[in-house]
């Protein structure tokens, strides 16, 4: 039976990095995704790995973070035998849940032009589209 929401733990890393591969979500292993770099994140004060688990096994998650004006919700991922069962939407709640009780009031998310579910999810749980906005990067380094 699929429980509510947990916050993840340095035990849990694992089990998201073989989810966002199941889930085809890309990550850096030799950069902001190594171990290493998650468990610094995972103890960060304003970030949450949320997690929720089916029989012990992970099989969503998302990682809420805010800089105290704005939060974002990143790297949600559902593995594919639990899409379209409203996993995804309950996840975002649970970010949203959390960053209020941080007193943050706007909720954001960036995707890929290449990712029209991804959209369509947010479209769904009231999120307005921004095609104004233009995305700038800077990488100390490619794999980062």
């Amino acid at each position: 039976m699929i429980k509510s929401y947990t916050f993840l733990t340095s035990t849990d890393i694992d089990q998201m990095l073989t989810l966002w591969q199941a889930a085809g979500l890309s990550h850096r292993p030799k950069g902001r995704d190594t171990q290493a770099n998650i468990l610094r994140q995972m103890q960060e004060d304003n970030t949450k790995f949320i997690g929720i688990f089916d029989q012990g096994i992970l099989i969503a998650v998302a990682i809420a973070s805010h800089n105290g004006r704005k939060g974002w919700i990143n790297r949600l991922a559902v593995h594919p035998d639990f899409r379209r069962k409203g996993i995804a939407s309950k996840l975002i709640n649970h970010c949203e849940e959390w960053l209020s009780e941080e007193g943050i009031e706007i909720f954001a998310v960036l995707i890929e032009s290449d990712n029209p579910e991804s959209m369509a999810l947010f479209d769904k749980n009231e999120y307005t589209r921004h095609d104004d906005i233009i995305y700038f990067t800077k990488k100390k380094y490619p794999e980062v």
